[in-house]
């Protein structure tokens, strides 16, 4: 485990310095191997001072799970271009590094297994959830739109989850086993079947995005 140095920092950096040494905790030991001794470590700092910015090992664990969700949802919802374009990129962007790693899977698997137990850790599940799919309906809205179809709020949210749930398997898959597919197969893959529950064509996705 390599150890951060230390240095005199504002409020605001130290809790992030902080939450990222938790991060790095979790990816190599789960969140069990987390504790506070070697995110202290990790952060190179004592453990009194990680219990001044955070009031538990707990506390520290939920604002690690928001950066986590965070980091799979902020990217894909600062798209940018014609409808077209942004729903495009948001179907690439969530199926592509750095999105799409085995480390963003060890730390997912790492929160969600408590997920169900931890009241605390499902509000922050919940929200982030929602917080994609209404992005993604926005996008689809925007789409439908454009292509001189009507953007009925049921039929957005519908797609939505089903879209939603059709990235989220073939996420799963590349970070389990990337190495079984070709280059951007399961970028193209998901193109295709998002275009069949559509009905319209999306476009395929430039080389260099």
């Amino acid at each position: 485990m390599s150890r951060r140095t230390f240095h005199r920092a504002p409020e605001g950096e130290r809790r992030h310095d902080l939450i990222e040494a938790t991060l790095d905790c979790i990816a190599e030991s789960g969140l069990q191997g987390a504790t506070v001794r070697q995110i202290a470590i990790r952060a190179g700092v004592t453990a009194g001072l990680i219990r001044h910015y955070f009031a538990s090992k707990e506390h520290i664990l939920q604002e690690a799970y928001r950066v986590v969700i965070a980091r799979l949802t902020e990217k894909a919802e600062r798209v940018t271009g014609d409808p077209e374009e942004r729903l495009r990129s948001f179907i690439v962007i969530n199926l592509t590094e750095p999105v799409a790693n085995s480390r963003s899977l060890s730390l997912w698997a790492s929160f969600i297994s408590r997920v169900s137990v931890d009241p605390q850790l499902a509000a922050i599940h919940r929200e982030g959830y929602l917080g994609f799919r209404n992005a993604l309906e926005s996008l689809l809205a925007d789409f439908l739109q454009a292509k001189g179809q009507e953007a009925d709020p049921a039929r957005c949210r519908a797609l939505a989850i089903a879209i939603n749930g059709l990235l989220d398997g073939l996420w799963l898959e590349g970070c389990l086993a990337g190495e079984l597919f070709e280059e951007r197969e399961l970028v193209s893959i998901a193109l295709t079947s998002i275009e069949a529950l559509i009905g319209l064509p999306i476009g395929a996705p430039a080389t260099t995005q």
